[in-house]
């Protein structure tokens, strides 16, 4: 669902797929507001909660909420694909990479 599919005009949403073993790197997304849902597999996202990491499991059924400007990844750990739908707050695809998901110890 987008602007271009739907004529949404502050949503963005769109399905998954994360082959086992896959890491994204650390990211955040700029202003929007990320909503995911689990649909199979067990992914995890990775957050930044001050100086330590917070690792969130998941399993189908599970919903996830990504605010924005969050450093975070995820990751799939699992043997098998892990879908997710995906649900954003802004129709640009605004992925800001980073080095490290603490910006602040960035060089």
């Amino acid at each position: 669902i987008s602007g271009v599919s739907a004529g949404a005009e502050k949503l963005w949403m769109g399905q998954t797929h994360v082959a086992p073993g896959v890491k994204s790197g650390d990211h955040h997304h700029g202003e929007a507001e990320t909503a995911i849902y689990v649909v199979s597999g067990n992914p995890a996202f990775v957050f930044a909660d001050g100086d330590k990491e917070v690792r969130l499991a998941t399993k189908p059924g599970d919903y996830i909420f990504v605010p924005p400007y969050v450093p975070h990844r995820e990751e799939n750990p699992g043997e098998s694909e892990a879908v997710v739908v995906i649900a954003r707050s802004s129709q640009e695809g605004i992925v800001v990479n980073l080095d490290s998901l603490w910006p602040d110890q960035m060089p």
